[in-house]
């Protein structure tokens, strides 16, 4: 089995979309494993973003991310990488696929309610940043 982060970002939780994004993972054979509410600071929204540092949008997306809590989730099953991923559609949720949660619920390419490790090695790294070994609901 295989697993992933997701977080439903603070556009996403303030507009009460949670049980939304988690009913489509669940319609999906994605299994949630740890989930929590989360509000962070600009200096973990900046470590966690680490990689766009040097990006023009680096300093926006970092104080959205940090403007309300969001939701942390570890997901797992065949596939959850891929499926997640598109599930959530295109990063930009103009250019998502019909019903896509970006597609049906973004407002803009920041505030596009949710976010997804793009690899094993992403994966892991995001999972360790917002959950320990205990969190982890494991059967």
């Amino acid at each position: 089995m295989e697993r992933t982060l997701s977080i439903i970002k603070p556009d996403g939780v303030s507009r009460g979309l949670i049980g939304e994004v988690i009913k489509r993972f669940e319609a999906n054979d994605i299994k949630i494993i740890a989930m929590k509410m989360v509000h962070l600071t600009l200096d973990d929204a900046r470590k966690f973003y680490a990689v766009h540092k040097e990006r023009p949008f680096f300093a926006s997306l970092t104080d959205f991310m940090t403007s309300g809590p969001i939701v942390p989730m570890i997901l797992e099953g065949e596939n959850v990488i891929e499926k997640n991923r598109t599930l959530m559609g295109a990063t930009n949720y103009k250019e998502a696929a019909e019903g896509t949660i970006r597609r049906d619920f973004a407002t803009d390419i920041e505030k596009n309610v949710v976010h997804g490790s793009d690899s094993h090695e992403t994966a892991a790294v995001e999972i360790g940043f917002f959950f320990n070994q205990f969190e982890m609901n494991e059967r």
